[in-house]
C-alpha cells in the first residue's frame, strides 16, 4: 500500500481535512432540504452513524433560507451543494454554512465569482469544485471525444485557476463519474497535477449492492495508491447504509474503523445450523455500536474458535449446541438453536459492559484512524 499523499489541509467547520488528517467520511441528505425537521432529523442520524461531513441540496431560496436553522441544531459540519445560481451560495453563507460544494465557472460572470470568493474568504469557507462526467464543458467534450479523464482533469483545472487568480486556496476538488476506471484514471491524473485535497467518489454507483461493490473496488483502488482525504459512497438507498459501507471499505485497507467487525464463514455441507440468519441478526443487532471490537458467527463448533482465534468474543453453532468463545478459548455452552441468538447477545451485552468500563470518560469513541490504531 502506497504512502498517503500529502496534502493542503483545509478546515470544514470543525472537522480537518487533507494534511496528516484522517480520510473523511461524508454523506448527503436526500429529503428535501426545505423541510428542517425531517432534514435536521436526517443529518442526526447520519451523524450518528459516523458521518463527519453532511452535504445537503439548495436548490432555492427556500433551500438556503432553512440552512440557519438545520446548521443550528447539527451536530457535524453542513456543505451547500449549489449549481448555476451564486445567490444561492452567498445566502448559504450568511446562514453559517461551513462549505460549499459549487463550480464557480457556472455562476454567472466574473462579478458574481468575486462575490462568492469574497463571502468565502471572509468566513474562512472552504469551496469544493464538484466535476461530474456529466458537467464537463461542451467544448471539452467535443475536444476529448466525450467525459474522458483528461477532460474532467481539465474541467476541474479550469474551476481552480478561477479560485487561484483571486488568492483563493481553501479548495477540495473532485472528479466523479459513474465509470469505476474513468473515476480512478481521473484521479490518478489530477493528483499529479495539484496538492488540493481530494473528495472521491464513484457517482451514480447504483442500489445496494452494486453501488457497494463499485465503491469498494473504485474507491479501494485509490486509497491503496494513497489518493483521497475523504469520501463518500453514493448509493440509491438510505444515506445511512452510505457510512457503513465506507467505513468496510477503510477498515479493510487499515485506515480507519468504527463499530464492531462481523467475520462468518460462508456456510459449507457441515453447517447444522441457520448461519445466514444468525449472522446477519447479529450485523444487526451491532449496527448502532460504535466500539470498535471483532465478533465472529461461526457455523462448526469443532473448528469455529480456531478459525476465528483472533475475535475478540464469538458463537460457533452446531447441531443443538453452541459454544461462545473468546480469543479462540471457549467461555460458555448454549443447547438448542432457539437460545443461540438471544443467550449470545446476552454475552455480547456483557462483553460490551466490561469494554466500556474501560472509557474513563463514558462517551463512545471516535472513528479511529490507522495512526490511532
Amino acid at each position: 500500500m502506497q504512502q498517503r499523499r500529502l496534502t493542503r489541509a483545509v478546515s470544514v467547520g470543525s472537522v480537518g481535512v487533507g494534511g496528516s488528517n484522517p480520510v473523511r467520511v461524508q454523506s448527503m441528505t436526500n429529503v428535501d432540504t426545505r423541510d428542517v425537521f425531517a432534514a435536521s432529523a436526517q443529518v442526526r442520524e447520519l451523524a450518528k452513524a459516523g458521518c463527519e461531513i453532511v452535504r445537503l441540496a439548495v436548490p432555492d431560496e427556500a433551500a438556503a433560507m432553512a440552512l440557519g436553522h438545520i446548521r443550528k441544531n447539527s451536530p457535524v459540519p453542513l456543505i451547500a451543494d449549489i449549481h448555476f445560481d451564486h445567490r444561492l451560495a452567498l445566502m448559504a453563507l450568511q446562514a453559517g454554512i461551513d462549505g460549499l460544494r459549487i463550480n464557480p465557472g457556472n455562476i454567472g460572470g466574473e462579478d458574481k465569482v468575486d462575490a462568492v470568493v469574497r463571502a468565502a474568504a471572509e468566513r474562512g469557507v472552504p469551496i469544493r469544485i464538484g466535476v461530474n462526467s456529466g458537467s464537463v464543458e461542451k467544448d471539452l467534450l467535443a475536444r476529448y471525444g466525450g467525459p474522458t479523464p483528461e477532460a474532467m482533469v481539465e474541467s476541474a483545472l479550469g474551476h481552480v485557476a478561477l479560485l487561484e487568480r483571486r488568492n483563493f486556496a481553501d479548495i477540495k476538488i473532485s472528479l466523479k463519474s459513474s465509470s469505476v476506471r474513468h473515476t480512478i484514471e481521473a484521479y490518478t491524473l489530477l493528483s499529479q497535477r495539484v496538492d488540493y485535497p481530494l473528495h472521491i467518489g464513484v457517482t451514480e454507483a447504483g442500489t445496494l449492492l452494486p453501488g457497494a461493490v463499485k465503491s469498494a473496488v473504485g474507491l479501494g483502488v485509490l486509497l491503496f495508491q494513497g489518493i483521497g482525504d475523504t469520501l463518500r459512497v453514493s448509493l440509491t438507498h438510505d444515506p445511512v447504509a452510505e457510512i457503513g459501507v465506507a467505513y468496510e471499505i477503510l477498515r479493510a485497507l487499515g485506515l480507519r474503523e468504527r463499530g464492531p467487525e462481523v467475520i462468518s464463514c460462508p456456510t459449507c455441507g457441515r453447517t447444522e445450523i441457520g448461519l445466514i440468519e444468525l449472522a446477519e441478526e447479529v450485523q444487526k443487532r451491532l449496527r448502532d455500536v460504535p466500539e470498535v471490537f471483532k465478533v465472529a458467527v461461526m457455523g462448526c463448533v469443532v473448528n469455529g474458535p480456531g478459525e476465528a482465534r483472533e475475535a475478540d468474543i464469538g458463537i460457533a453453532g452446531g447441531r443443538g449446541l453452541g459454544i461462545v468463545f473468546r480469543k479462540g478459548e471457549v467461555v460458555r455452552k448454549i443447547r438448542g438453536e432457539e437460545n443461540l441468538l438471544p443467550e449470545f447477545m446476552k454475552e455480547l451485552d456483557k462483553f460490551l459492559a466490561e469494554k466500556r468500563k474501560t472509557d474513563p470518560g463514558g462517551q463512545p469513541p471516535a472513528p479511529q484512524s490507522r495512526e490511532e490504531m
